[in-house]
């Protein structure tokens, strides 16, 4: 398989983003009914060939304008990368499982050789040849967490589990849905959830969800999609950079929200680390624009009838309270 990386992108600044007619058709769209209820929606990882669930870490057209988008966004601000001491061996448990799969799924564009201890990491998309002994950070140019998490689409967290409970005490996160690492970082798992409408704690979704997390074992991941909107394609849309975005939600018309909305699609992923027993929590973020999203006719009668329907309080959670009758208004013509 061969990725054709879409060349000049950004997703900052003047935007330029697109997807292509094989990445709209791949798109991981999350809303199985013409409802939505907040719900905990986890399901084994199993593979489906053609789709962004065949491989644990999804490579798209996308990679080279996000890992670049990532660099940038931790040249602005390196707090998006936290890593607790005491997660070292979670880090390298990770650090090997990405090689692993990166390089048996995408072998055009990632190499692992491994002699004993003294491995090579070839990335030939990103032009990195290195050398290193796994296990010794020293060995590497950076901390093992950040320098493959750095080479990687989607959001990385490392959760620790302990005390009956898991904790946030490692991340990359460059391109979170209105959250903050440096906020959240070693918080449990029901206090990093704190925000959430408050129907789905009275519905015990979060101590449903994190019996069922503390239990998840090796070699048996599960997945979950997440959605939201985003105005414009920003990847970053971080609480540090509200400054930056949270206007922009002003900005949407009946006339224009096709160009300027963009469904924000989380694909978490959680497998057992094995030497660690850390667990690991993905977000691999997927974009597009409503334009693009409606070239798929069921889709975008759905997502009209979703929308219309959604409980106040999660639309005001996921920020679509400021400009959701324009964006109804647009959709309806979708919806005869």
């Amino acid at each position: 398989m061969t990725i054709q990386f879409n060349p000049d992108e950004r997703m900052h600044g003047d935007f330029s983003y697109h997807n292509s007619a094989k990445a709209i058709a791949r798109f991981p769209f999350p809303f199985p009914e013409d409802q939505y209820m907040y719900s905990v929606n986890i399901e084994p990882a199993i593979s489906k060939s053609s789709t962004v669930f065949e491989h644990w870490f999804d490579i798209d057209e996308h990679y080279l304008t996000e890992v670049q988008e990532r660099a940038m966004t931790l040249a602005n601000d390196p707090k998006r990368c936290i890593i607790q001491p005491h997660m070292l061996q979670a880090s390298w448990d990770f650090l090997e499982l990405a090689m692993e799969h990166l390089s048996q799924d995408y072998p055009e564009l990632f190499q692992l050789e491994r002699n004993g201890k003294t491995w090579r990491w070839v990335n030939k998309a990103l032009q990195i040849d290195t050398t290193f002994e796994f296990g010794d950070v020293s060995s590497l140019p950076m901390h093992p967490f950040e320098y493959i998490s750095r080479q990687i689409q989607g959001d990385i967290a490392l959760l620790d589990q302990r005390e009956g409970d898991l904790f946030m005490d490692t991340g990359m996160i460059t391109g979170p849905a209105d959250w903050s690492l440096n906020f959240d970082a070693g918080m449990s798992f029901k206090q990093w959830h704190a925000p959430v409408p408050k129907v789905a704690h009275d519905l015990g979704v979060f101590e449903r969800a994190l019996k069922f997390l503390l239990n998840i074992q090796v070699g048996q991941p599960y997945r979950r999609l997440n959605w939201t909107m985003t105005i414009n394609p920003r990847m970053d849309t971080s609480s540090e950079t509200y400054h930056l975005w949270g206007h922009e939600r002003g900005l949407v018309t009946a006339e224009n929200a096709g160009e300027l909305v963009h469904l924000r699609v989380e694909l978490q992923f959680m497998p057992r680390l094995p030497r660690s027993n850390a667990l690991l929590f993905s977000i691999r973020t997927y974009l597009i624009s409503l334009n693009d999203l409606t070239q798929n006719p069921a889709w975008a009668k759905r997502l009209h009838r979703v929308i219309r329907d959604l409980p106040e309080s999660i639309a005001e959670y996921k920020g679509i309270s400021r400009y959701r009758e324009p964006l109804v208004q647009w959709l309806s013509q979708f919806d005869q």
